[in-house]
Parts: structure tokens; sequence; C-alpha cells
């Protein structure tokens, strides 16, 4: 199948429905891993940790929990290491993620914690099992995404559904309720996703012209979409060396609404439903200003002079995957127009093993 994808950036990006179900489908043989997840959190403080697009995908459990009323923080495993250690003293339970399980500050952080009673209790989340993060956790849960070889993309949906089930298991749902309703919502989320990459090379180009020669390329999102703002900006960075920056919407209005006008793009990911109203006026707003206003939605709502992009019905906590999908697929389009070979690495490297 991979062969008829001019490059396997492209590739990884269309097989990401198939890394969604595999990560489903593994959750029902993590069973015993993530049943001994309530033993392990008795009652201790969550914090997630992470760092680049592992970081970007705690925004979608942590968000969840909160509106679940359970307090969690999300810190970058560099600000944990350096400056933030002392707040893990104590009842802490570490959520790490990592899709290599190798990357320097990560392996590091769990590395150097305290051995002694009042060391947190760590949960990874990882691409396989077989890395040192894994070794080093309580609890090592695997998101079976698979062999990757560019900028994360199977390995980030995947990781969204293994966090979602064990958000539902730190909310107080039985590890047997987790896996059959993520198993449920990661289908839907894979179908999704399909249908959000259609023909991708023809969709890649839409959104090429889209973005036409504008210099200016924000994406703005709110609770769990910004796993998918986040991520899609680091990925337009990444693979196509495309400037690009990612803020929650509402910090948008508070200085750099400034920025719109006629060489601004502006990605809206409206996917929570509470905020839906106000991510759809602002982007009537940016549309007005002159922007070139991409709106990507569950419910497909329409705004005039935007292209939208409908993702249907998905879960919350794994909408995010979907709606990567157009960003992926303009960071693919713009690598290959600026004579770059998409999925490759010129300065930085798949995995980050020095700090």
């Amino acid at each position: 199948m991979l062969e008829k994808f001019p490059d396997p950036f492209l590739a990884e990006i269309s097989t990401q429905p198939a890394a969604i179900r595999r990560a489903a489908a593994g959750l029902h043989r993590q069973l015993p891993a993530l049943r001994r997840v309530p033993a392990v959190r008795n009652g201790r403080n969550l914090v997630f940790t992470g760092m680049g697009g592992s970081y970007d995908a705690c925004y979608a459990p942590v968000t969840a929990l909160a509106s679940a009323g359970v307090t969690a923080l999300m810190v970058d495993s560099a600000e944990l290491l350096y400056f933030r250690r002392a707040t893990l003293a104590g009842r802490t339970l570490l959520v790490v993620v990592s899709q290599s399980g190798e990357s320097a500050e990560v392996v590091r952080l769990v590395s150097e914690l305290d051995s002694g009673a009042e060391r947190p209790l760590v949960v990874s989340v990882t691409n396989g099992v077989g890395n040192p993060l894994a070794r080093l956790a309580n609890v090592a849960l695997d998101s079976r995404a698979g062999q990757e070889q560019g900028p994360s993309t199977m390995t980030f949906g995947a990781a969204l559904v293994v966090l979602a089930a064990l958000a539902d298991v730190l909310a107080g749902h039985s590890a047997e309720d987790a896996i059959q309703r993520i198993d449920h919502e990661a289908q839907r989320a894979a179908d999704s996703t399909e249908r959000v990459l259609g023909a991708v090379e023809e969709r890649a180009g839409t959104l090429r012209s889209w973005l036409g020669d504008r210099s200016v390329l924000t994406l703005l999102a709110r609770g769990a979409g910004r796993a998918a703002s986040e991520m899609g900006a680091l990925t337009l960075k990444e693979a196509a060396r495309f400037p690009a920056e990612s803020m929650q919407a509402a910090q948008f209005r508070h200085g750099p609404l400034e920025l719109a006008g006629k060489e601004a793009a502006v990605v809206v990911i409206a996917i929570e439903p509470v905020t839906r109203e106000l991510d759809t006026r602002l982007a009537g707003e940016l549309v007005g200003s002159g922007a070139a206003v991409l709106l990507i939605t569950c419910d497909g709502d329409q705004v005039e002079g935007a292209q939208t992009i409908a993702l249907g019905e998905v879960d919350r906590g794994l909408a995010a995957a979907p709606a990567i999908v157009p960003i992926q697929l303009l960071a693919w389009r713009l690598a290959v127009d600026r004579g770059y070979r998409p999925g490759t690495y010129t300065r930085a490297s798949k995995i980050t093993t020095r700090e």
C-alpha cells in the first residue's frame, strides 16, 4: 500500500486511520496495565509531561480530566527537569508521553527522580515498550503506532487513543469501561480521519491554493483542540520549514488580532462545543479583515468566505486526530513546493537525544 505514495511522509499521513484503529485494538491487550492505574494513582496529584508533539497530545486528556472535575497539570519535561522538579515531591503521579521513549529530557527527568518514598510514580505512553522510558515506568502503556520515519503523524493519533483511555480511568471509570468506550470512539475518529484525507494529493493542492503566498500563518484553538493546533504548527515548521504559530483562540484577541488582514492565513480549529460560537464568530471577523480562513469543525458550521472542513461527530478527546490532517497535508505540499524532501530532516532528528 505504501508504494502508491510519492514519499514516506505522505504515506504516514495517509495511514493514520489504521494507526488509530491499531491503538484501539491494543487497549484490550493492555487491560492489566490499565487496571493497575487506580492503585498507582491512589489520590496522587496528576502531572502530564512530554516534549514536542508528545507534549502537545497532552492537551486532550488534561482538558477531558478538568471537565470531569479532576485537576491535572501539564508541564513540559525540560521545565520540570530544571525549574519545577520540586513540585513533584510528595504524592504525584507523573504521566510521561514520548513517541520514542528516548527523548533526552524525558529520560533524564525520570532517571533522576528521587528513589525514596517521595518519588513520583510514573505512567509512560510510548510507541512500543522496548525503550528506556517504558523500562523506568511503574505502568508502561503502548500506543502501537508502528514504525514511523517522518514528523509525528501516526504516533500522534495513536497516543491520543491511549491517553483518552487513561484519562477515563483517572476520572474514575473502570479499565473495562474505558477500553470499551474508547475503542468505539476511536473507530469514529478513524472514520473521520479517512473522510478528511479524501484524495490526499488533491486535498493538499486545495489547501496550498488556500494559503497562496501569504507569509503569516496562525493556528487557533481552545481546550482539547489545542492538541491539533500546537502539533499542527510544529508539523509546518518541522516538515515544511514554514513559520507558523499556534495560539489559544481567546488570547489571539489580546493583541495578535492586529495580524489580521490580507497577508494573514488563519486556521480556526473549532471542535469544542462550548466555545463553537465564539470560534466561528472570530472566523467571520477574520474573513472580514481580508485574511484567508480555514475553519475546522465537527458539525460543519459554515462561515461565509471561509474554507470549511467538517469532521463529523468525534469524541473531543480524539477529535484532534482528524482535525490535524488538513494541516499535515498542507505541510506536505509546502515541503514539495519549497524543494524539500518531505518528512526528512536537515538539522533536527526524529528522536531528540541531546538537550
